[in-house]
């Protein structure tokens, strides 16, 4: 125990005296900070347009004007006062909006540096009341619940397929699960490239997938190479994160006013999602589990498309989304890796 303390201790005490000491003030040569100002949301309604900004440079930053569509505006922010590394605040400026039309904001602070960012289409941000959450939970039921119960349902006619056709199912469900790797490893480190640089986005998203990896595959493990119920339920749970990440697309879609990118993001979710309710039934069928297990398992998988569209559409940001479907992304590996030594 003694030697897992002593290099933690030693390296606590190397961050309190960098903290302390600052040696690297003598470096400082006079010019003047660097500013990196973020924005993470933004919401129009009657009232006019409020944006989420994340301060990033090496000192306190303070904003001073604000454009919109190349007018300055009064605004009001929250809260008041210079922003330091790291700290969010509220823009709020009561400019009409137009409805479907693109509008720009500018930001400028009081050293003159500015920061843009594009409202490409304006549409009024939907708002947390029961009828919406009611739609948005319907929609997420759409996407991921319903096609992987469709998927499910293939279960008895796929029991009489035989030892090859076992295989065959189960090389089908690895290259499904490879596409969905691929897919999340992707989405993820785009969205880390929009999130603030203090969060290190590329670096959190290789982190966590390779933690999610870890920590699944030794509770995998606990037992042996899970087979059957077990290895199904990870397949589950590696695609009900995934499924998370679809659900935060589409509702960050039709809260951009996309909708039609929304409904064509549904449809083709739809369809492959049908492919991951096989993938899912491929494990079991040596053994017939009672009817429970499917709806346990159905719900596992698409069950998190309605929480992710509930984020996505009310409270989306780019860096906890990265971070969900970075996490995704390891759990994915890690069922590639079960299946294939199946």
């Amino acid at each position: 125990m003694l030697w897992l303390i002593l290099p933690l201790a030693a390296l606590g005490l190397a961050i309190t005296w960098l903290l302390v000491s600052d040696p690297l003030r003598n470096f400082g040569n006079g010019a003047p900070p660097v500013e990196s100002l973020t924005f993470e949301r933004t919401t129009l309604s009657s009232d006019g347009i409020r944006v989420l900004v994340r301060a990033g440079g090496s000192e306190p930053m303070t904003i001073a004007q604000v454009q919109v569509d190349d007018a300055y505006w009064q605004f009001t922010q929250e809260p008041a006062g210079p922003l330091g590394r790291g700290a969010t605040a509220w823009i709020h400026l009561p400019f009409p909006w137009v409805l479907g039309e693109a509008h720009a904001i500018n930001i400028v602070t009081n050293t003159g540096a500015t920061f843009e960012h594009e409202i490409a289409v304006a549409v009024s941000t939907p708002t947390r009341d029961a009828g919406n959450l009611a739609s948005q939970a319907l929609l997420g039921v759409l996407v991921g619940l319903v096609p992987v119960a469709i998927g499910m349902m293939f279960y008895p006619a796929l029991r009489g397929v035989g030892r090859s056709g076992m295989n065959f199912l189960l090389a089908l469900t690895v290259g499904l699960l490879a596409f969905l790797l691929v897919d999340a490893t992707a989405e993820a480190f785009d969205l880390a490239a929009e999130s603030a640089a203090i969060f290190q986005g590329q670096a959190m998203v290789v982190l966590a997938a390779a933690a999610s990896f870890l920590l699944l595959m030794a509770a995998g493990r606990r037992d042996g190479v899970p087979t059957g119920l077990a290895l199904a339920t990870f397949i589950a749970l590696g695609i009900g994160l995934h499924n998370l990440g679809e659900g935060l697309a589409i509702g960050a879609a039709f809260a951009a006013g996309a909708a039609g990118l929304g409904t064509f993001l549904v449809l083709g979710f739809m369809l492959h999602n049908i492919t991951e309710g096989i993938g899912i039934s491929a494990p079991m069928l040596k053994k017939r589990p009672p009817l429970w297990t499917f709806v346990g398992l159905a719900l596992l998988a698409g069950g998190p498309a309605v929480i992710g569209l509930w984020i996505g559409s009310l409270a989306y940001a780019p860096q906890w989304s990265a971070l969900a479907l970075a996490v995704g992304a390891g759990a994915i590996l890690q069922v590639i890796v079960e299946v294939t030594a199946y």
